[in-house]
């Protein structure tokens, strides 16, 4: 089961009328959670995915990897600067494509 990237909601509003209000104003920092099978070459792969989503390169200091307990499974923070939700959004899409990502948030 992958995630949908609207774990945090894009926007804020109540069911009164009022003006939605974006919850993430951009540009920004933003970091993904990216999960897979623990292989020795998952996280060049993330970085990769990022690097050809990004249009640049991705500084490996920009990416924190924890393995599971059972060492199973890898979690990968991957930090990036975006100008735009539409921006986001177009990522989680991606992410959800990929067969070697479990899980996404």
């Amino acid at each position: 089961m992958k995630g949908d990237g609207n774990a945090d909601g894009a926007t804020q509003g109540g069911g009164d009328g009022q003006e939605n209000k974006p919850l993430i104003e951009y540009p920004t920092v933003y970091t993904f959670k990216v999960m897979g099978r623990q292989a020795p070459d998952f996280a060049d792969y993330v970085r990769g995915l990022f690097r050809a989503l990004m249009g640049t390169e991705i500084s490996p200091d920009s990416i924190r990897e924890q393995p599971s307990s059972k060492g199973t499974y890898v979690s990968l923070s991957v930090s990036v600067y975006l100008l735009s939700e539409e921006h986001r959004r177009s990522i989680y899409a991606r992410l959800r494509q990929e067969q070697r990502v479990v899980y996404y948030l």
